[in-house]
């Protein structure tokens, strides 16, 4: 195939495009000279901004229909040749016809997480490995990559470095960790108050302060776990992606629950304590698995992937103590 079109289409969320990049990487691998868009939600196109594996990103505002028409029409004028349906939804698969390409690639029926979507690929995958990252894989594989090592290509941002390196200085933070305490679900989430104790703790012990890492919508969470920290005194940093991924970089360690921000530190070599409840970290944990540590007392049964407010009886069954011995594990100083 000489100068293929790709389209890639993974809308969101955070980790789950953070999952899909090393598919889009061996996709670049295999056509160095290749048209390779990426179809995102306007929010999370910073993660691929200024991404060298990428030819164009394109954003998209999935509830303004005028947004949904432009970009349509911005498809199909690009003559798509492939177009790579990593989200398997109804309406991801239907943007995947909807772009006129010639070859559709997508899970099949019982891999898609809405079967039906499947209906609209002629090229349906039935994928290879446990985790996300491997099956996505297999659908980069369809399309002619091969099998290599993997990477996350992320974008670096000056900017965003220099500011947080100004944060941590009026912070007077030279070592730190990151604490996430947010997450799309609450049964997937950690009680604030544990975070907080879980500060404390961790200051005791190394004499780090910590980040509590916060996005829009989450700052009744971050004062909750400050106020459970008390004198230890974490540092609450409101950032944007871009400021994130800096922060990330610098960071001792990262605890988070199955969440993007926990997703992102360890594509990008963080080390990270991972707390795991109702969702399988087989399948859905840190990459690579090897080096990371998740903490989990989940019973089989529980693992059921429920989108619940609440915190779940798996999550609520994590100590702090667990938390504290696995960072110390992790970091070597057991």
């Amino acid at each position: 195939m000489a100068n293929p079109r790709f389209l890639v289409i993974r809308m969101g969320s955070m980790g789950d495009i953070v999952h899909t990049l090393p598919a889009v990487a061996a996709l670049r691998s295999a056509f160095p000279q290749a048209q390779v868009d990426w179809l995102v939600e306007r929010k999370w196109a910073p993660l691929l901004e200024g991404n060298s594996e990428i030819s164009a990103v394109i954003p998209i505002e999935r509830r303004d229909l005028g947004s949904v028409a432009r970009t349509i029409k911005r498809l199909r004028s690009a003559e798509y040749s492939t177009a790579i349906d990593f989200q398997g939804l109804y309406k991801s698969a239907a943007l995947a016809l909807a772009s006129g390409a010639s070859r559709r690639i997508g899970f099949a029926g019982d891999f898609a997480r809405e079967a039906a979507a499947a209906l609209m690929y002629n090229s349906p995958v039935t994928p290879v490995g446990k985790h996300v990252v491997e099956q996505n894989l297999s659908l980069a594989e369809m399309a002619g990559a091969q099998k290599g090592k993997i990477r996350f290509p992320l974008p670096r941002d000056t900017e965003a470095e220099f500011r947080m390196a100004r944060q941590l200085e009026a912070g007077q933070l030279e070592d730190y960790f990151v604490l996430s305490p947010g997450g799309g679900w609450g049964s997937k989430c950690w009680p604030t108050e544990r975070y907080g104790e879980l500060h404390e703790c961790l200051y005791e012990r190394l004499g780090w302060r910590g980040i509590i890492s916060y996005g829009p919508g989450e700052e009744s969470l971050c004062l909750e776990v400050c106020r459970a920290a008390g004198e230890s005194k974490p540092l609450p940093v409101p950032m944007n992606l871009v400021e994130l991924m800096a922060m990330l970089r610098r960071a001792r360690f990262v605890v988070a629950a199955d969440t993007g921000p926990l997703h992102l530190a360890a594509a990008l070599g963080t080390p990270v304590v991972a707390l795991y409840g109702p969702t399988d970290p087989a399948r859905n944990g840190p990459y690579p698995p090897d080096g990371n540590t998740v903490v989990r007392n989940a019973e089989p049964d529980e693992i059921t992937y429920s989108r619940g407010g609440e915190y779940s009886r798996a999550m609520l069954s994590i100590n702090v103590d667990q938390v504290v011995k696995a960072v110390m594990g992790r970091i070597g100083m057991a």
